[in-house]
């Protein structure tokens, strides 16, 4: 899949936009196959999950199959990529499609605890590259606060390997005092998917009515050449389905989709 999205970039063909289902997270609680149904209506070519709803990977590959939607990634808790949880962890994802497993979610106290966790990334993107499948971690705020000096997200991505990605989330990057544009630049390559989620407008602010520089933060996934998915998410659970449309019709005037 790498390849080839990589020569449609090369191409000049645009990066395919996915959603992030938290953006949907209490109707997907009570109609999962409805709210895939709607999103592919919308236009979005695939869906990361963010849980599964008491559904198999076999449900899910159905239905995913059926809506004609692809799985641009599932945010898989920390404890699924440790050793005991790992192989069931790679079955599950190759049963739906999925080669991105993106932990949302860790914390550390001191630094030593960031450079345990690079070295369990490092450790993982070796085991999983066998199964065509790469290991990343998402931005939350409290990951770029200083840690004996240094930010959080800079000890671990500084100490872990290049295939490791870096689930950048505009919004959440911003919210810990950090810039988007500034840590693509830093980490070039390693973007591989990024989370487009609006800063600085309220709540019910969809991307396009927000204060993220859209500009240049699609110039560099798009110029760095490795960026292969573009992920909408939306916070708010105040009208979620209108926002998340909003959202890939701002994309669409933005050339994007």
């Amino acid at each position: 899949m790498t390849t080839a999205f990589l020569t449609q970039a090369a191409a000049g063909k645009k990066i395919p936009v996915g959603l992030q289902l938290y953006s949907l997270r209490e109707q997907c609680k009570t109609d999962l196959p409805g709210m895939l149904a709607a999103v592919a209506r919308i236009g979005y070519q695939g869906v990361e999950f963010a849980g599964y709803h008491g559904r198999s990977a076999a449900e899910l590959k159905k239905m995913l199959a059926d809506n004609g939607l692809v799985c641009c990634g599932t945010h898989t808790p920390l404890e699924t990529i440790q050793p005991d949880k790992l192989q069931e962890t790679i079955e599950f994802n190759r049963t739906i499609g999925n080669k991105y497993l993106i932990v949302p979610w860790m914390t550390g106290k001191t630094r030593q605890d960031w450079l345990d966790k690079a070295k369990l990334f490092n450790d993982v993107a070796e085991k999983v590259k066998a199964a065509g499948m790469v290991v990343g971690y998402h931005a939350h705020a409290h990951d770029f606060q200083k840690i004996e000096g240094e930010r959080a997200w800079d000890i671990f991505f500084g100490n872990t390997r290049p295939e490791v990605v870096m689930q950048l989330d505009t919004s959440n990057c911003l919210e810990g005092g950090a810039d988007p544009v500034a840590v693509l630049k830093q980490y070039a390559g390693r973007a591989t998917t990024i989370h487009l989620k609006a800063n600085g407008a309220g709540p019910e602010a969809v991307i396009g009515e927000d204060k993220v520089d859209w500009k240049a933060v699609f110039a560099l996934c798009e110029s760095q050449g490795v960026t292969e998915w573009y992920i909408v998410e939306h916070e708010s659970s105040k009208n979620p389905l209108d926002a998340v449309k909003r959202s890939f019709e701002a994309l669409k005037k933005m050339g994007k989709v």
